[in-house]
């Protein structure tokens, strides 16, 4: 009896041990599965330049029609303020991709900053000089001996308007440029300038209900700088390349379902732009968002920058010392198609 006391107890000890080393390995496969992520969605910070506006229309659109969600990505909009540091919280690891203009990323990119531009949002550099209906202003090589308004010596405006002035055999030495601050529509209406540089989707419309009907000289006509587009650092890249593909393709689908339906699309915004409460504000953002996607269409493939753009972008502003940091820049570094949808 006792024997087979002993070997029953033998038995059942064995089975417990096995049972207890089984239970870690079976954890660890649990872990693996959990690792994995497939029920989790990946969390991604998007940093937009600029104070929730219409112009963001895509991304609103990507997020609301559940285009984000489909990619696996749960996103969060970081809205910067207006003259903070643009590239200081994607370098900080605060934000995992940002949208930024052609220029800017350059300039970012002679100072040593690691950023490589995957995707183009504005398909044209969406400046412009902006002179009134009435004016004897008939083409850009009329502004010689005219005073023209701008910001300051610095952005897309001021690259713009050296554009337009090469374009026409100008050089800043042959008009006045007066640095009116972001009051460009008052300078011209009070007849402070002749003609403004201004956002071709912004200033006009601002101009017009104020009831002055305005011309504009689109940069894009006459160079094919880079716009804006989406960002990412080198070591993002490297370590989350999935990430950056999935948010760019639906942050495209975004811009496609924008252009399709504008209608919609201002309805969507209202939910992540808090000034648009009134019907006066939202027959603006309808404006604003007719005047956006001419600047989002382009004849060829979505994303992608036109061929020789980024070249010329950097030769243009180097050209001007408009970059103004020790690091070399170079179109092969700067840019990549890889993620793009199809690439």
């Amino acid at each position: 009896m006792r024997s087979w006391i002993h070997t029953r107890l033998g038995q059942v000890l064995g089975l417990l041990l096995v049972g207890l080393l089984m239970v870690p390995l079976l954890a660890a496969c649990g872990s693996d599965d959990g690792d994995a992520g497939s029920d989790e969605p990946r969390e991604v910070t998007v940093g937009l330049g600029f104070v929730p506006n219409i112009q963001f229309a895509p991304f609103y659109v990507a997020d609301a029609k559940g285009y984000y969600d489909e990619a696996g990505l749960d996103v969060t909009f970081n809205h910067h303020a207006a003259g903070s540091d643009l590239f200081g919280p994607l370098v900080a690891g605060d934000e995992d991709v940002l949208m930024a203009g052609g220029d800017e990323v350059a300039q970012g990119r002679s100072n040593n900053l690691p950023l490589v531009y995957v995707a183009e949002v504005f398909r044209k550099y969406p400046v412009g000089l902006i002179v009134p209906e009435d004016s004897d202003i008939q083409s850009v090589a009329d502004l010689a001996g005219r005073k023209v308004g701008i910001p300051g010596p610095f952005g897309a405006t001021y690259i713009g308007l050296l554009a337009l002035l090469e374009s026409a055999g100008l050089t800043e030495n042959d008009v006045t440029v007066e640095s009116v601050g972001f009051t460009q529509p008052a300078a011209l209406i009070s007849g402070q300038v002749d003609a403004i540089m201004g956002y071709v989707n912004n200033e006009p419309i601002q101009l017009d209900e104020l009831g002055m009907a305005t011309r504009v000289f689109p940069v894009s006509e006459v160079t094919p700088l880079v716009a804006n587009g989406i960002v990412a650092l080198e070591e993002t890249l490297d370590g989350d390349a999935e990430m950056v593909e999935a948010f760019v393709a639906a942050t495209l689908r975004g811009v496609e379902y924008t252009n399709d339906n504008p209608d919609e699309a201002v309805e969507i915004a209202k939910d992540f732009v808090p000034s648009l409460t009134e019907q006066a504000q939202l027959d603006n953002a309808a404006r604003v968002l007719a005047a956006s996607i001419p600047l989002w269409e382009a004849d060829r493939p979505m994303g992608a920058v036109a061929d020789g753009a980024w070249q010329m972008t950097i030769d243009f502003l180097r050209e001007r010392s408009l970059l103004p940091g020790d690091s070399a820049v170079e179109a092969d570094s700067i840019y990549t198609d890889e993620y793009l949808p199809g690439e």
